[in-house]
C-alpha cells in the first residue's frame, strides 16, 4: 500500500473514531428566518427541485467529497452513489490525486459514476498538486474517470501546513487556475476543506473564470484536528500541538455564505457543519445555492442504504417543511424570503462591511411573493 493510501485510510479511520469537530459553531444559531402564520400554499406543493451544473436534483443536496483510493473507500463510495442516484441528489468524491498517481485505484472513484449514471457526479483534486504541476491534462483525466459534470479543485493549506510533508506552495496558483478554467469545458468549482472562504479570495476565484466555490466553513469537521490526531498517533510533537492551536482556525460557515455570494456572482456551495434541513434553509436564503453534507454521509454509509436513506428523507422533508412555513414554493422562493442575522455573526459581517440590513428588508415583499 501507497504511502497517499495509507494516509487516505488514517483519515477515514480517525475521522469515524476521534473527536474531530470544530468547537465554534456555524453560525447559523445566529440566523432567524421569519415565520408566516398564512403561508397561502400547501405543503405538499412544495418542490425542493433544483437545477445545478446539468443535472436536475430532488433538492439543494450534495453528498461532499469523501474518499477514494482504498478497497475501504470503494465500499463506501459504492454505498453513497447508490443512494445519491437513488435520492437524485448530488455527490462528490474525494481528491483523485491517487488514482492518477496509482492507476489501480481508479475503479475506486469510477464506481461513483457507475452506480449513478444520472445524478450529478462531481470530480476533485488539490490546489497543491496544480502549483506542482498538474494542468489540463490531468484535469481531463480526472473528468473522464467518473464522466464528471463538474470539477472541483480544492484548497486545504492549513491541513498542508500542518502534515508532516505537507504541500504548501501555493505561489502562482490562481494563474494556472485561469489556464484550467479556459481550456476545461466543464465548470470549475473552488473548494474549501473547513476554513471558510472570504469574499476578497472569492472574488479572485470568480476573475480566474470558475464558475463556483464550495465554502466549507468552520463549524463541521476539522482538518486541523485530523491531522492533530494523526500526529499525536506517531509522535509528532510539533505537528500535534499545530493541530490543537488551529483547530477552530477560520470563517464560520454562515458568515462565508453571505460573504462569497454577496460579492460574486458564483454558484455557492455552503456547507462546513450544516447537519439539518432547518440549515439548509438558512444556507439558501443567505445565498447559497446548494448545500454540501460530507461526515454524516460518512457515518451512515457505514450502516448501509437503510441508513442513508432515512437520513436523506429526514433532511428534505425538514427543509420542506421549513420551506412551507416561510411561504416558499420552490428554492427560487426560497432565496428571496426575509431573515435576521443577529450575535456575533451579525457583529462580524458589520465589521466585514456587509449591509445584513438587506435580508432583514425583504420582508417590505413578504405577502407579494
Amino acid at each position: 500500500m501507497s504511502g497517499i493510501q495509507e494516509r487516505k485510510l488514517n483519515h477515514l479511520r480517525i475521522s469515524l473514531e476521534e473527536n474531530v469537530q470544530g468547537d465554534l459553531p456555524t453560525g447559523f444559531q445566529d440566523v432567524r428566518l421569519i415565520h408566516r402564520s398564512l403561508p397561502e400554499l400547501d405543503l405538499k406543493d412544495v418542490d425542493p427541485s433544483i437545477d445545478l451544473f446539468g443535472r436536475r436534483l430532488s433538492a439543494p443536496l450534495i453528498i461532499s467529497a469523501i474518499t477514494g483510493g482504498t478497497k475501504k473507500a470503494k465500499e463506501i463510495n459504492f454505498e453513497l452513489a447508490k443512494i445519491a442516484e437513488k435520492k437524485r441528489i448530488g455527490i462528490c468524491v474525494g481528491s483523485q490525486r491517487v488514482a492518477i498517481d496509482y492507476p489501480e485505484t481508479r475503479e475506486t472513484f469510477s464506481i461513483v459514476r457507475e452506480i449513478a449514471p444520472n445524478t450529478l457526479v462531481m470530480g476533485n483534486i488539490g490546489c497543491p498538486q496544480i502549483v506542482k504541476g498538474w494542468g489540463v491534462e490531468e484535469i481531463k483525466e480526472s473528468i473522464y474517470m467518473l464522466d464528471a459534470d463538474a470539477m472541483s479543485l480544492h484548497m486545504n493549506p492549513l491541513q498542508e501546513a500542518i502534515q508532516l510533508g505537507g504541500d504548501t506552495d501555493y505561489r502562482g496558483i490562481l494563474e494556472k487556475i485561469k489556464v484550467i478554467t479556459a481550456s476545461i469545458e466543464k465548470p470549475i468549482i473552488m473548494k474549501e476543506t473547513g476554513c471558510g472562504v472570504s469574499y476578497e479570495d472569492a472574488l479572485a476565484m470568480e476573475k480566474a473564470g470558475v464558475q463556483g466555490l464550495e465554502i466549507a466553513g468552520v463549524g463541521g469537521t476539522s482538518w486541523s484536528a485530523v491531522e492533530y490526531h494523526i500526529a499525536k498517533e506517531a509522535g509528532q510533537k510539533d505537528r500535534e500541538y499545530l493541530g490543537k492551536a488551529l483547530w477552530n482556525w477560520g470563517i464560520p460557515t454562515a458568515v462565508s455564505v453571505v460573504e462569497t455570494s454577496m460579492k460574486t456572482n458564483l454558484m455557492i456551495i455552503a456547507s462546513g457543519g450544516i447537519r439539518t434541513g432547518l440549515e439548509m434553509a438558512k444556507s439558501i436564503v443567505l445565498g447559497g445555492n446548494a448545500v454540501g453534507i460530507a461526515k454524516p454521509f460518512l457515518e451512515k454509509a457505514l450502516g448501509g442504504e437503510e441508513y442513508l436513506d432515512a437520513y436523506i428523507d429526514m433532511l428534505i422533508q425538514e427543509l420542506k417543511v421549513v420551506m412551507f412555513l416561510v411561504g416558499a414554493r420552490n428554492v427560487d422562493e426560497l432565496k428571496k424570503k426575509p431573515a435576521v442575522i443577529l450575535g456575533r455573526t451579525g457583529e462580524w459581517l458589520k465589521l466585514r462591511g456587509i449591509d445584513i440590513s438587506k435580508y432583514a428588508r425583504r420582508i417590505s415583499n413578504f405577502y407579494l411573493s
